[in-house]
């Protein structure tokens, strides 16, 4: 059974899925780069909140495998604001007590963007305040999928006995394999659906939709999502009935 929040009822993990950059923009008559810009100023502001919270783990949706299907002259951009907010914000990061890990696959990245990479990371690896992952060409199915490649050549090397892989074997080879599970999910701009994000580690994750678009998402809206998490009854296949003897 996946694990239950602590008694103050605040997710442990908290996944963001970040959408509505463009739509803010066209609304104002700006490019999409510029409503790029803008939602990284809703980053800073929800991280600050979620440490500011107690959240363990925060989980940002920043760039899908499917991504790359995107206009050539946007994603170029992207990356060019990637490579600026790593080279900026790490700093601030570290100050304040906060491990940074990018999970995804990386060699599609260029050198100087897997380099700073590596070097935030290292920067921020001890820090313990809470861990901000960067989900960065990243894709549900490409996880599970190379955690199942893994298990198979561990295997086939005559390493693991294929009758002992469980649900367990498969989540030691996952991105996160070391983190708690998602316990709330929160999409911004409206749609409703998880994007191939984090499948595996969301079997029993919250969701929570929200109409605002990403750059107006802020500090009080962060909190009105934990909010509604915090009033809501996870019951993990579980009845009514189970879960109130088991908090009696």
């Amino acid at each position: 059974m996946p694990p239950k929040p602590p008694g103050d009822g605040l997710p442990r993990h908290v996944a963001i899925i970040m959408d509505g950059n463009n739509r803010w923009a066209r609304a104002r008559g700006l490019s999409g780069i510029r409503g790029h810009h803008a939602g990284v100023e809703a980053v800073r502001a929800v991280i600050r909140r979620a440490a500011e919270r107690g959240i363990e783990t925060l989980t940002m949706f920043a760039f899908s495998s499917e991504n790359w299907r995107r206009p050539e002259a946007e994603v170029s951009a992207l990356m060019e604001l990637f490579l600026i907010a790593l080279k900026r914000e790490v700093k601030k990061l570290h100050k304040n007590g906060i491990r940074l890990s990018v999970i995804g696959d990386r060699t599609a990245f260029s050198s100087s963007i897997q380099k700073y990479i590596d070097k935030a990371e290292a920067l921020t690896r001890d820090n313990q305040r809470m861990h901000l992952v960067i989900a960065a060409n990243y894709g549900g199915r490409w996880d599970i999928a190379r955690a199942s490649r893994r298990l198979a050549e561990r295997a086939a090397a005559g390493e693991l006995d294929p009758a002992t892989v469980d649900e367990y074997a498969v989540q030691s080879e996952l991105c996160l394999a070391d983190e708690a599970p998602v316990d709330l999910c929160i999409r911004t701009s409206g749609e409703q659906r998880i994007s191939n994000f984090l499948l595996w580690q969301m079997a029993y994750a919250e969701l929570y939709f929200t109409p605002l678009l990403w750059p107006d998402f802020d500090g009080a809206a962060f909190d009105l999502a934990v909010d509604d998490f915090r009033r809501r009854q996870r019951r993990f296949g579980m009845t009514d009935e189970q879960i109130e003897a088991e908090g009696a």
